[in-house]
């Protein structure tokens, strides 16, 4: 399955996010909701758990990390300080957990080899050229345990007639999806040698998403 190219840059990512950071959650409660619950569902989260969500944008599935693992040892990193504000406001209501928030990068993950028990990431393999994503799951497969837990989700390709919409906006300007287009990862992970590899897709206001979980 062919997929479309990376147009933006990573600091014109960096840009876009910093201006529509303010207004970034009405995007994602009107698109993303769907998907970033249904992951959560998926992931399973033990109370205890270290978990390391990476690019928490501003922190709509970091807020529900925290509720659910409040006695683990809970890291988010964004490329993004101004999605990470946001972020860190949201996490400063959960009062009773633990919890790491700071600037970084996929790319260079801060965290030592082998100390999550789970990697989640939500749209930002959508951002990324297609021959990065193995640069970038190889990091994620560095810091999680054996046998640990990677969800991920990510605007995926357009799958009925009215979904594809989406991709006509990417082509004609980028930035109005913040850079996002649709991709699909399973293929990339299956041949890194992930298992336990599942897929599914949901769609909310007809923008399609994929949900993927896996085991190192």
């Amino acid at each position: 399955m062919s997929m479309s190219i990376a147009k933006l840059s990573k600091p014109e990512v960096v840009g876009v996010y910093s201006q529509t950071a303010f207004i970034y959650d009405v995007w994602g409660r009107l698109t993303e909701t769907t998907a970033r619950q249904r992951s959560l569902t998926l992931a399973q989260i033990r109370d205890g758990e270290a978990v390391l969500e990476v690019a928490v944008g501003t922190g709509l599935t970091f807020q529900e990390i925290l509720h659910a693992n409040p006695h683990g040892t809970n890291l988010g990193i964004d490329l993004t300080p101004a999605m990470l504000a946001q972020a860190k406001r949201k996490a400063a209501k959960r009062e009773m957990a633990a919890y790491t928030l700071s600037v970084g990068d996929a790319y260079h993950l801060p965290v030592s080899d082998h100390q999550c028990d789970i990697v989640i990431n939500n749209y930002m393999f959508d951002l990324l050229p297609e021959a990065d994503f193995p640069v970038v799951l190889r990091e994620f497969q560095r810091v999680l345990k054996p046998g640990g837990r990677i969800v991920l989700v990510n605007m995926t390709k357009a799958e009925h007639v009215h979904q594809h919409v989406w991709e006509a906006i990417y082509h004609l300007n980028p930035t109005w999806l913040g850079g996002c287009r649709g991709v699909v990862i399973a293929p990339v992970m299956q041949a890194m040698g992930f298992t336990d590899i599942h897929r599914e897709t949901v769609s909310q206001l007809g923008f399609p998403s994929e949900i993927i979980t896996a085991r190192v």
